[in-house]
């Protein structure tokens, strides 16, 4: 491998790359944790067109059609995700019966502060109002 002292990265030549090391790159510019750029300066990659060449090949996205493909995954993988996500779920469920456990507590206080409230202070909070009626509601009321 040659060094180049001026730009501060190994170039290579194309028998250098590795299978994991490419899948490797095209990973982590799919996964948006670098560009193709920048992929190209921090591996020492001498071209961003094989970059390209290397997401092509490898990459999920489809440039025939210009799509995003989904990789077939096996079984175990499906499982794995599933677990994960069945945790997530539980987490989420346990954290919002909490919220209404703590909600249902405020609303017995609000309740007893209210009632606390209109016997110490003899008024009426809590009033029943009666929906108005409109304008010709009470003509034809008042006809009858």
């Amino acid at each position: 491998m040659k060094t180049s002292i001026n730009i501060g990265y190994v170039k290579r030549t194309q028998k250098d790359y590795s299978l994991s090391f490419k899948l490797q790159v095209v990973e982590e510019i799919e996964s948006g944790q670098l560009d193709r750029l920048n992929a190209h300066l921090k591996y020492g990659i001498q071209a961003r067109s094989t970059i390209t060449s290397w997401l092509r090949k490898y990459g999920t996205f489809d440039w025939e059609n210009l799509s995003v493909v989904s990789m077939s995954k096996t079984p175990e993988q499906k499982i794995i995700e599933l677990e994960a996500r069945v945790k997530l779920l539980e987490k989420q469920k346990a954290r919002a019966e909490h919220l209404v456990e703590r909600a249902d507590k405020k609303v017995i206080i609000f309740d007893m502060l209210v009632d606390m409230a209109e016997k110490e202070y003899d008024i009426e909070i809590r009033k029943n109002y009666k929906p108005e009626l409109s304008k010709t509601s009470k003509k034809n009321t008042k006809k009858q």
